[in-house]
């Protein structure tokens, strides 16, 4: 199965200039804010919207070139599309929905290849019911089976999950991630939820303003952002601007308000350099009270706590830097470490930064 590749530009309505590929059996994940052009890149691609400038091709096939003239209608591109609102025919079964997606197919063979993509995801025995009689999980399931039955080149998915409740979801995300191994397409997944595309997606594409920023796996996404602004998009807090001070033993440092930090070597950042740098909740170490360990040598910062918020079992915090009360430095640490730790608001407080958690970018005004 060939590659997907998009390549799209135009300055209104909606300004675009992205340029996406996604390899056969890959999940490549859209994220950005609303308006940021996700879903207007997966119209284009399944060609329900037609951009000034743009180029879609599958392998050899060109389904658009505006240069060329090209652009193939939907209805000829071989695209299996989820959308938001699953678009299910009420008036079918969930049989017939499936069915109605499997007119390449000779009629004697269509209601048995319905039933086994019924099956496929876990529909056995609800084929007669209409989408009324379903759960939004159902008629989630309804129109993945039905994206199926056109033997797509593409499967695209629009927030295909944002209808169901949270346990839903989470038993949907289950069943995607078990159904794309026996995929060997380019599936591009659009999604607002950052931790969904984290679970589900091989690779993330951070979207603004119709621009893709960046590209990468998720790793690489939330813990090496290539600017402050992927950086706040994929809600990474701890986004600060510091100076490069001194290149010493093959590391180098910065002077971050006052506060030297030992951070990885960066050849692109010579002593002087003005650098933004992030480091998520994960790599920020509390110290115990009672026995601090070794580790917590490592660039110790001390301030004191702003505010807690407990959310089931993880103590969200906010601390304040001695020196620098308005920047605030976020972390989250199990609740019961917080209440072991005497954790509250006006409590005096230090922690780690450590190193390999500390990413430097360009800062904000080179971008």
């Amino acid at each position: 199965m060939p590659d997907l590749k998009a390549h799209i530009r135009q300055s209104t309505p909606i300004p675009l200039d992205a340029a996406l590929a996604c390899a056969p059996g890959e999940v490549l994940a859209l994220v950005g804010p609303s308006g940021s052009g996700k879903s207007t890149l997966l119209r284009v691609i399944a060609g329900l919207y037609k951009p000034d400038e743009g180029r879609v091709s599958v392998g050899d096939d060109v389904w658009l070139d505006t240069a060329a003239g090209i652009a193939t209608p939907p209805h000829r591109r071989e695209v299996g599309f989820v959308f938001q609102s699953y678009a299910l025919f009420p008036h079918m079964t969930a049989l017939a929905n499936v069915e109605s997606a499997l007119d390449h197919r000779p009629a004697a063979d269509r209601p048995g290849r319905a039933r086994e993509l019924l099956a496929l995801v876990h529909l056995d025995g609800l084929e007669a019911r209409r989408p009324a009689e379903l759960s939004g999980g159902q008629q989630q399931r309804v129109a993945v089976a039905r994206a199926l039955a056109r033997d797509p080149k593409v499967l695209l998915l629009d927030e295909p999950f944002s209808a169901v409740d949270r346990a839903t979801r989470k038993r949907l995300y289950r069943e995607i991630a078990e159904l794309r191994r026996s995929l060997d397409v380019p599936v591009v997944l659009v999604t607002h939820d950052l931790d969904e595309a984290v679970m589900l997606a091989d690779r993330v594409a951070v979207l603004h303003r119709g621009r893709i920023l960046q590209t990468g796996t998720p790793e690489e996404i939330t813990t090496r952002p290539a600017s402050p602004d992927v950086a706040r998009l994929v809600d990474l807090r701890n986004v600060f601007e510091a100076t490069v001070v001194d290149r010493e033993g093959g590391g180098i440092a910065l002077d971050w308000a006052g506060h030297r930090l030992d951070v990885s070597p960066d050849e692109r950042f010579p002593v002087g350099t003005r650098v933004s740098w992030v480091v998520p909740d994960g790599f920020v170490v509390l110290h115990r009270r009672d026995r601090p360990s070794r580790g917590e040598r490592e660039n110790p910062v001390s301030g004191v706590i702003d505010s807690l918020l407990v959310i089931g079992q993880t103590a969200h915090v906010t601390m304040r830097i001695e020196g620098s009360e308005d920047l605030p430095l976020h972390f989250t640490v199990p609740a019961h470490v917080a209440r072991r730790n005497g954790v509250e608001p006006g409590i005096p407080a230090t922690v780690s930064l450590l190193v390999e958690g500390i990413h430097l970018m360009p800062p904000a005004d080179n971008n």
